[in-house]
């Protein structure tokens, strides 16, 4: 027993030594960097944002929204036990969907927009058919099979969802039988945050050990591991063309990582700005990341120079999730103030 205790301990000193032998070589072939690279770019011009919209229905903390890809819908979650399908452009709800557990954390809107999903401290990812006849919107079906709670939800179409969960994996679902497909599990701590790739063949999830990890989803594997984060990861986004990603954390950055070189572009960082990032999201062109901030604030920041260019001040408490729109033309952001906000 003494021997395997000793054996695991060498191959963990051998791995360590390793990945820092790799570290060094990738450092010396790093011949330059994002922001001096992009020096003779042109300064951001950024035009002014405001809030055009404000939608108010959720009695309590709001924890996540989801933009449906028609440009016009979105669907928010609360503790307040339901979810809201709103019109964004008249402020109109369109459903109100009472949830068995107020403790919901995530939402998702399928491409389509035929249906949308939940998931909390229930441990289920509940799903809903928002085109149904039915005025109670009961549950198309309840995904269960995570042991810890369901942090996020992604459909990549209307019969295949995937989830991350406090219980350290991913689990991708067949809807229309509600079995599990394919599990991920290579994380050491909760999995807080998912995003796809634009064509579905990979994702990428960020954990509270503080590293994201990029997987394939067809073989299910882990192909690479991102470090540099000193806290939890809280949220990650794929850059519009798919080969890069973005992540918030509560170490109070957000950085950008290639996933072709599998290193890390760019912090986006503030002496200033001390707290933590719960939500990510790309303008439509990957010039401007947005961020939403536990000081209430949502902050842009221009992704090639490094600094910030937007400083989006409504809220009075900690903007908890934020998304840009297909089309590009509005941000939404969420607050533990109960109010969602559109911005033009």
């Amino acid at each position: 027993m003494e021997d395997i205790k000793d054996r695991i301990t060498e191959a963990k000193a051998r791995i360590k030594e390793l990945k820092e032998s790799i570290r060094q070589k990738s450092q010396e072939l790093n011949d330059t960097t994002l922001i001096h690279a992009a020096a003779n770019v042109k300064e951001f011009d950024p035009s002014i944002l405001g809030v055009r919209r404000e939608l108010k229905g959720h009695l309590a903390k709001i924890y996540a929204m989801h933009w449906s890809e028609d440009n016009t819908h979105l669907v928010s979650a609360g503790q307040d036990g339901r979810l809201f399908v709103w019109n964004a452009y008249t402020n109109n709800k369109i459903h109100v969907i009472a949830l068995r557990s107020h403790w919901v954390m995530g939402c998702g809107y399928s491409p389509s927009g035929n249906l949308i999903a939940s998931g909390g401290l229930d441990n289920l990812c509940t799903i809903y058919n928002v085109r149904s006849e039915d005025p109670q919107l009961k549950p198309l079906c309840e995904l269960s099979a995570h042991t810890g709670y369901v942090s996020s939800c992604r459909f990549l179409n209307d019969n295949q969802i995937l989830t991350s969960s406090g219980d350290m994996s991913c689990i991708l679902w067949d809807i229309e039988t509600s079995t599990k497909i394919t599990e991920f599990a290579d994380h050491n701590g909760d999995v807080m945050s998912i995003s796809l790739q634009k064509d579905n063949n990979m994702f990428v999830s960020g954990g509270a050990e503080g590293v994201a990890k990029l997987w394939d989803i067809k073989s299910g594997n882990s192909v690479a591991t991102f470090e540099g984060h000193q806290a939890d990861i809280n949220s990650v986004k794929f850059f519009p063309d798919g080969q890069a990603f973005a992540t918030g954390s509560d170490d109070a950055t957000c950085r950008i990582f290639d996933i072709r070189s599998g290193r890390e572009l760019i912090q986006l960082t503030n002496d200033d700005i001390l707290c933590g990032i719960g939500a990510v999201d790309f303008s439509l062109s990957g010039r401007i990341l947005f961020g939403g901030y536990d000081n209430n604030h949502c902050y842009g920041w221009d992704t090639l120079k490094g600094h910030q260019v937007f400083d989006l001040k409504s809220h009075t408490e900690k903007v908890s999730c934020l998304g840009v729109s297909k089309d590009g033309f509005a941000l939404c952001t969420g607050s533990w103030d109960r109010e969602l906000k559109i911005w033009a």
